[in-house]
Formats: structure tokens, C-alpha cells, sequence
């Protein structure tokens, strides 16, 4: 008799090949090219208190923040560039609005790269030609950020407000002007609030020209409502292989849109997954508590690196398939769990002990996997219910 595989099934890696883009060197991270999409955040302390910018830079490097930008909106927040770009663990980027001479600072204290907005700069087309020659000379990227709440007035008089073509229009035409000097070490941003307007715009710029992009969605609102947004806007773009590096712009904590930012990204299997918990909504069938069950094996196995995939289900009729297709699973009713491990069931065990049974197995399983140098990749552990 044939054997039959219960372990993980085969699944595609990825749903479309990656847009070519050129590559880019923003400090330590490469954007653009094959190099990974990358995760951005900003901060929100004022760039000129040194200290509270550099903790907060550190807990976001902590949550996996691969680039941070920060605001520069005056002369103390630019006489603190130096200072932050130096003690910072992670590419540090400018955000520069109004005022071009912060564009030079930037550049002279070392930022990794400088995020102008064309639209609201004064006389920025009459300066490229300078900043060009001190970030080729200094080997820093500008990223052209255009924004529907910022776009130029002559744009907005010829569309009538911010449409995909406006937006369009008015990156590449900035990058035009950095081209005419021979500078083309640049990526561009075409956000909008939107998240149609937003995929339009940037399936628009990726057609007609090969910059690394990075995406968001701006102003994407609250916690919920800016994840459900920026997640759709991500997916519909990366699933067709456009992206570089994004951020995902919240009313929150920017920790907060680091863990959004990776998630989507894990999701896409565009970064390797580690913990992962798959759990059903609950309904009439269910025969535990599964709201409970998910949280408590959500804290006990909280940051854990190896790649586990936990699945908590509460009923017999997909309990124990997904519990058999993954390396550790739980198939629970009538007060009792049966515990799988690599499609087999190892033991049954009362419902009081589900929890611990399964962290205790996790862990048995992921001192192998780090004995065994597996630290990323697809996930391994499931629970079912």
C-alpha cells in the first residue's frame, strides 16, 4: 500500500515574478532590484530631541524596521540629523518639506537618503540641479514623494484634483529634472488616502519607468481602518510584483505598522513567516472555548523565531485535518485534544492541559529546528481544534 504524505501541502512561493526594477543603496538596505521588499517606518518624537528619537528608532529596529525616516521641519531638528544618522542601528532617511536648505543638511550629516516632496517645496525645480551634484557626490538616493494633499497647483489645475495621472505625472517629471543632471539613483512614492486611486496610480508609474516604488497608503486613518487599507493596496501591487519597500502609514504607535508591514509581507510569502496562528472565527459546532484557546497559545509562544504555524479550530469538521497538515496540531472536543505531531497523533490529553501540552511540544520542536539551523522560512506548526 502506497504511503500517503500528511505533512504540509505544497503551496505556490509567490503569486506574480517581481516588476525589474533598478537597484538602489539606502545605507545597509538595497531597494529595488532582487532585494527583498523592505519595512519602513517614521517617527513621531521631534527629529531634535536626540534621545527620544533614538529610543524610539531602537524599539522600532526591536518590532523588524528595516529603514526609518524622520522628520525635518526646522534648523534643531536638522542639527540633530548627524548625531541620529550616526547612533542609528538602521538607515536613517530625511523627510524634507518647504525648505530645500534642510535638503543639504541632510545630505551633509549623512542620512542614508532624502524623502522630498516637489509639492510643496518652493522653488524645488530651480534647486535640482544642486542637490543633484551633493547626493551624487555624497552617494545619497532621493526619493521622490508625491502626495495627493500636497500636489502641485498646476497639476491639480489640469486634472481638477489628485488622479492617478496627476500623481503620475508629477513624479516623473521630477525625476526628469534629477535625469537632465545625470542623477538617477532615486525611487518614488505616488501615494494617496485612496487605496484605488493609490494601485492605479502606482500600475500607472511602474509601466513607465524603473525605479524602485515604495509604497503606502497615506493618511490610511486609525489601527483598523489603516491596516485594512493598506493591506488591500499592498496585496492587489505586490501580487503583481510591484514594490519595493513600503510603510504602513497608521494613527498609531509606528511599532504598530512595522508588525502591519510584515504581516503583509509574510502573508505574501515575500519574507520568511516565523510564528504564525491560524485560528477559525468560532461558530454552533464549536466544542472549546477557541477566542481563549488562540489567545493563551498566542502569549505562551510569543517570540518565538523558528517558523511555526499554530491553527486553533473548534470543531471535529476541520479540527483534525488541519491538525494532520501541519507538524504540531490539536484536534479538540468532548472536553479532550488529541495532540498531532507530523500528522500523527502522540497523545490525548483533557482540555485544562491542551495549552500547556502544545507549548511544551512547540518548544521540543523548535530547539530541533534551531539545532537543525532552521530559522526562517515556511511555517511548521499548526492547532487545530
Amino acid at each position: 500500500m502506497t504511503a500517503i504524505s500528511l505533512g504540509m501541502p505544497s503551496v505556490p512561493t509567490k503569486l506574480a515574478e517581481r516588476r525589474k526594477s533598478r537597484q538602489i543603496q539606502v545605507g545597509t538596505v538595497a531597494v529595488g532590484g532582487d532585494a527583498p521588499v523592505s519595512v519602513q517606518s517614521m517617527t513621531t518624537t521631534r527629529t531634535s530631541d536626540i534621545g527620544a528619537t533614538l529610543q524610539q528608532i531602537a524599539e522600532l529596529t526591536a518590532s523588524g524596521c528595516q529603514i526609518v525616516r524622520v522628520a525635518c521641519p526646522t534648523q534643531d531638528d536638522a542639527d540633530a540629523l548627524a548625531t541620529i544618522a550616526r547612533k542609528s542601528q538602521i538607515p536613517v532617511i530625511a523627510d524634507i518639506h518647504f525648505q530645500p536648505k534642510y535638503v543639504f543638511a541632510a545630505i551633509d550629516a549623512g542620512c542614508a537618503a532624502v524623502r522630498v516632496n516637489p509639492g510643496n517645496i518652493k522653488q524645488f525645480d530651480d534647486k535640482v540641479k544642486e542637490i543633484a551634484r551633493a547626493a551624487n557626490d555624497a552617494g545619497t538616493p532621493i526619493r521622490i514623494g508625491v502626495n495627493a494633499g500636497s500636489l502641485d497647483a498646476r497639476l491639480l489645475k489640469k486634472y481638477g484634483k489628485a488622479t492617478p495621472e496627476a500623481l503620475v505625472e508629477s513624479a516623473l517629471w521630477e525625476a526628469s529634472l534629477f535625469e537632465e543632471h545625470g542623477f538617477r539613483d532615486i525611487k518614488i512614492s505616488v501615494k494617496h488616502n485612496d487605496p484605488v486611486v493609490m494601485v492605479n496610480a502606482y500600475r500607472l508609474l511602474a509601466a513607465q519607468c524603473d525605479y524602485p516604488l515604495h509604497l503606502g497608503v497615506t493618511e490610511a486613518g486609525p489601527a483598523f481602518q489603516g491596516t485594512i487599507k493598506s493591506a488591500v493596496a499592498f496585496g492587489a501591487l505586490l501580487a503583481e510584483g510591484i514594490g519595493d519597500t513600503i510603510r504602513v502609514s497608521l494613527s498609531a504607535p509606528p511599532v504598530e505598522e512595522i508588525k502591519v508591514g510584515n504581516s503583509i509581507l509574510e502573508s505574501l510569502n515575500l519574507k520568511p513567516r516565523r510564528l504564525e496562528i491560524v485560528s477559525c472565527p468560532s461558530c454552533g459546532r464549536a466544542q472549546v472555548d477557541v477566542y481563549k484557546l488562540a489567545e493563551e497559545v498566542t502569549a505562551g509562544l510569543d517570540g518565538m523565531e523558528v517558523p511555526l504555524r499554530v491553527a486553533v479550530m473548534g470543531c471535529v469538521v476541520n479540527g483534525p485535518g488541519e491538525a494532520r497538515e501541519a507538524d504540531l496540531g490539536v484536534a479538540s472536543g468532548n472536553g479532550k485534544g488529541q495532540i498531532f505531531v507530523k500528522g500523527e497523533v502522540i497523545k490525548t490529553v483533557p482540555e485544562s492541559k491542551i495549552v500547556e501540552t502544545l507549548i511544551e511540544e512547540a518548544m521540543k520542536i523548535a530547539e530541533q529546528m534551531e539545532k537543525d539551523g532552521v530559522m526562517s522560512g515556511e511555517p511548521q506548526v499548526s492547532i487545530a481544534g
